[in-house]
């Protein structure tokens, strides 16, 4: 793939001057606020370059880019020129010192994350600063090239949000900086959650754990009952047999397929599910692909990311998708 330009030279254009003097207020409010707790404090070389996931996103990119300029890089163990890329940005960060950060993102553990994005290529790299996301560049770029967008994307976040970057200190400990306090208690929350489960109120249940994730996106039981009360509110209602009589009938309709994947999940046949998406992915285009492709990724939220079926699922999905 030939790299794809896209220079910082068009930040200015990316938001409205009313966006960017928010974003600039609320970095300095985040600051202001880790500042009353005893600061950020000083990191170690190896803390410049991190493993980002759907779960951490909000808390490792989102919420330390209102202190520090965070660096995407969109990866795949099977991306040749990932593998010459990612390297270069990890030296990079490291010779930075602490003026941005890198958070590596693996495409085929993390295809939300991917979509949200509007990745269509790896490698891919994009920054987020004081909250926005702003492309970088699309490919194996050179290192020239990199260190001119790199330098560019610092003066951008040090003039525009006052973002000057982390303090590093080479004799610290990895992980040595203090933890995030947890955000909640959400145990009232989780229990109504509970309770309107058992008591077959799925709405309710959607809105508790929506509740949950307003104030803290990443929180994992909640997502994980969210993704559940969905499938289960989606399939309430529906004549199983009518379902799969329109899916062997239309192959690739994405909407039978769809509707009787979520009918595999809930009757506890996974991979059934899982491959008759994937399959679909492969015959259908457009809006009726990205509809599929949305589904399956909300399906593996309800399996879990961990669980083999799903690990197997995303390297699949992405060999259907590349």
């Amino acid at each position: 793939m030939q790299p794809r330009n896209m220079s910082m030279s068009g930040v200015v254009d990316l938001a409205a001057v009313k966006a960017a003097q928010e974003a600039k207020a609320k970095a300095e409010q985040t600051r202001a606020e880790a500042a009353r707790h005893g600061g950020a404090g000083a990191v170690s070389p190896a803390d410049l370059v991190i493993d980002v996931d759907e779960a951490g996103f909000e808390r490792d990119v989102l919420q330390r880019s209102a202190e520090v300029p965070v660096v995407i890089d969109f990866w795949a163990e099977w991306c040749q020129p990932c593998k010459q890329l990612s390297p270069v940005l990890e030296r990079l960060a490291v010779e930075y010192n602490g003026r941005f950060l890198l958070a590596k993102i693996d495409v085929d553990a993390n295809q939300m994350l991917m979509q949200q994005f509007g990745v269509q290529g790896i490698p891919a790299v994009f920054a987020v600063v004081a909250g926005q996301a702003l492309p970088l560049f699309q490919g194996a770029a050179g290192e020239q090239q990199i260190r001119q967008t790199l330098d560019q994307l610092v003066q951008v976040a040090e003039e525009r949000f006052g973002l000057t970057g982390l303090t590093v200190d080479p004799d610290a400990q990895p992980g040595q900086e203090a933890e995030q306090a947890p955000v909640g208690p959400y145990e009232a929350l989780l229990n109504a959650a509970a309770e309107a489960l058992d008591a077959g109120d799925l709405g309710g249940a959607v809105q508790a754990y929506k509740n949950v994730l307003a104030d803290d996106p990443a929180h994992p039981e909640a997502k994980l009952g969210l993704a559940q009360a969905e499938l289960l509110e989606r399939v309430q209602g529906m004549d199983p047999q009518k379902v799969r009589q329109e899916a062997a009938e239309k192959p690739a309709d994405a909407t039978a397929q769809i509707a009787a994947a979520d009918l595999d999940l809930v009757g506890g046949h996974v991979e059934d599910a899982f491959g008759r998406l994937i399959e679909t992915v492969r015959r259908t285009v457009g809006d009726d692909r990205d509809a599929v492709r949305l589904r399956l990724l909300e399906l593996f939220e309800v399996v879990g990311s961990e669980d083999p079926r799903v690990v197997g699922a995303r390297r699949a999905l992405a060999r259907a998708l590349f």
